[in-house]
């Protein structure tokens, strides 16, 4: 049993897809804004939450085919190491693994290229 988490968030930047071996893999980062409080003057605060995740083999390539910058993503997710030595010392690392995931709402890039299909 892994520890799975929920995340909503936009894309960054378009997922890069690398092969690696016979295992295709996309990394992207999602971004999501969350509430943190109000300032002295008693505006809303908020935090920036940038999280990358990994996807492997058929979900890395749809998600790379079909997403770009701004598109929202659904995403479920477990943690897993990702140690190395480096120097001749263990660095502890972590890896954000897709398990699941579904498409939210579009981004600006992908409203605009909707609108174009739509007058041809």
């Amino acid at each position: 049993m892994s520890n799975t988490f929920h995340f909503t968030g936009r894309l960054a930047e378009a997922p890069s897809l690398k092969q690696h071996g016979e295992t295709k893999v996309a990394k992207f980062v999602l971004i999501r804004n969350q509430y943190a409080g109000k300032d002295a003057a008693g505006e809303r605060k908020e935090n920036v939450v940038s999280i990358q995740f990994t996807a492997f083999n058929g979900t890395a390539e749809a998600i790379a085919e079909n997403v770009r910058k701004g598109d929202q993503l659904i995403v479920s997710a477990s943690i897993t190491n990702n140690n190395y030595e480096s120097e001749g010392e263990l660095v502890y690392g972590y890896n954000f693994k897709i398990e699941d995931f579904d498409f939210g709402a579009p981004g600006a890039e992908t409203r605009e290229v909707l609108a174009k299909r739509r007058t041809k």
